[in-house]
């Protein structure tokens, strides 16, 4: 608050909280929008957010690398079709200074805390080294992929050997030769665990549920398709039929979910082929049993490999489907009694996603002082358009609650920014120094995902019972939003700008600097 009896006028117009890809999408939209004075702030020393925590060996995009590029940036110089996470960091690295954002860069300097000031319409976000930034807005580009869960095994803490999760790999351990435990058989397990078996002298994996995978059209790009590629027609041919094509597989059962008959046959068709390639990949009959998903495809993000199933069938790896009892100084014992001793246990057990603590990874206080993992704690996960929430303010989110049409992220990183940019434009050509997404509206795209959300397979095909992040722990589906991404796309960028309230805060007397004492005018 201003206590000082003049205005403080915010050091930054926009702050951007994260230096992944979504928020050097975020710093794009705002160039596009006029806007310069922003700054970009990230915990880790590099840009790349996902692909830069993420360094387990075999991490790669699921999705392939010549449609997972920024519209206003395509890159075709990919190693492979479906490219290893070290290209896509370095892919962070070329937009930022392609675009010009490297000046724009506050890297090493993570947020602890957001605080709207509703006196002077303006946030403060506290760094980890004590420090305060002042920002008349802020866009909350913190990704979904990014709170590592750790499951909680009794006697884990009493574990002598090499624990780390697969998300915060120390690369200074050398696994080979050694007897390894991955606990999770999840889209980083998958990609994990056929790395690790060519090294290691045991390799125990511990699965609650297996998943449900099909073959992996991967191959080596190679300097004439990536020449092909580059040709600026092929490319954006490619881009677009592909992101069609990424966004039909992954989220048609959503799009078709008002037709229970037509999505239960699409699944069971898909189970059928995957089942199929199981069969071909594995011939043992009790193993490939315990590879089976028990829940229907769709219930978790599908996963594609060419070795995770080949490699249980290597003599020293063993899959085991027996619950965890506990950890022990030396191992793991299940619930059968049988202990088995590794030297590095790896926990594959993905992230914390739409969770009370972890979503976002800090405390952000708006009007009121109500706090947003608070608010969507007692009244559930929700936001307009997966962007913004009443009551706070100036705020935007680029992966908030319902944003994320399954498909590709990209797209949903350019349609939530462009979301942000063009309401902080409208904000600076009506001269308003507050705006907040009104209630009504918010509260009829809520009723609305919700409603399809509930209609969806994952609701009406038992997929609750799965463990699957995209069921949250209310109940809800907020992961993602049960819409096609060209309703995603269009939404974000053609919403009603009257769904939010403007306001001024309205300077009253002029000192010798310039600045003056303000009266916040109520937002309207």
């Amino acid at each position: 608050m201003n206590t000082t009896g003049s205005p403080l006028t915010p050091t930054y117009e926009v702050i951007i909280i994260g230096a992944g890809l979504g928020g050097i999408g975020a710093g794009v939209a705002l160039r596009r929008a006029g806007v310069e004075n922003f700054l970009i702030i990230d915990k880790w020393p590099k840009v790349g957010g996902t692909w830069l925590a993420n360094t387990y060996p075999g991490v790669a995009v699921d999705i392939p690398s010549p449609i997972y590029n920024f519209s206003f940036q395509q890159r075709s110089q990919w190693s492979r079709l479906f490219a290893p996470g070290s290209e896509l960091q370095r892919y962070a690295e070329e937009v930022v200074d392609a675009q010009g954002l490297r000046n724009k860069l506050r890297l090493g300097a993570g947020a602890t805390k957001g605080v709207f000031d509703e006196t002077d319409h303006l946030w403060r976000v506290t760094l980890e080294d004590g420090s305060v930034l002042t920002a008349r807005f802020v866009i909350g580009a913190v990704g979904g992929l990014e709170q590592p869960s750790t499951p909680d095994i009794p006697g884990i803490e009493e574990y002598t050997g090499k624990l780390m999760h697969s998300s915060r790999w120390d690369h200074d351990y050398d696994p080979c030769g050694k007897r390894v435990a991955v606990i999770g058989t999840g889209a980083s397990a998958l990609q994990l665990i056929p790395e690790l078996a060519e090294s290691v002298s045991q390799l125990t994996v511990y699965q609650r549920r297996a998943i449900w995978i099909a073959p992996k059209p991967d191959f080596a790009m190679g300097p004439v398709l990536n020449a092909v590629l580059n040709f600026p027609p092929v490319q954006k041919t490619v881009r677009a039929v592909g992101n069609v094509g990424v966004n039909a597989g992954l989220g048609a059962g959503l799009a078709v979910s008002n037709y229970p008959r037509v999505t239960g046959a699409g699944l069971t068709i898909g189970e059928t082929a995957l089942r199929a390639y199981l069969f071909a990949q594995v011939r043992d009959p009790e193993l490939r049993r315990k590879l089976t998903p028990d829940y229907r495809l769709g219930c978790k993000r599908p996963s594609v490999s060419n070795s995770y199933f080949r490699a249980f069938t290597r003599p020293h790896v063993d899959l085991v489907t027996t619950g965890i009892e506990r950890f022990t100084p030396t191992g793991i014992i299940t619930a059968d009694g049988t202990a088995r001793d590794a030297d590095m246990v790896v926990l594959a057990t993905g992230f914390k996603v739409m969770e009370k603590g972890y979503t976002p990874p800090y405390p952000i206080y708006g009007r009121g002082g109500i706090e947003l993992g608070d608010f969507w704690d007692a009244h559930r996960f929700q936001a307009y358009q997966g962007v913004s929430v009443p009551r706070f303010p100036n705020a935007f989110l680029i992966v908030g609650p319902y944003a994320y049409a399954p498909g590709s992220y990209i797209p949903l990183i350019e349609a939530t920014s462009a979301h942000a940019a063009r309401v902080i434009g409208e904000a600076r050509r009506r001269g308003a120094t507050c705006v907040e997404v009104r209630q009504e509206p918010h509260d009829r795209y809520f009723e609305r995902m919700d409603r399809r959300a509930k209609r969806t397979h994952l609701f009406s095909q038992g997929c609750a019972s799965s463990n699957t992040y995209y069921i949250n722990y209310q109940g809800d589906g907020a992961a993602f939003r049960p819409s096609t991404q060209l309703e995603m796309y269009w939404e974000n960028r053609h919403f009603p700008l009257d769904d939010y309230r403007f306001g001024t805060v309205s300077p009253v007397r002029t000192g010798a600097n310039g600045s003056g004492a303000t009266i916040p005018a109520p937002v309207r």
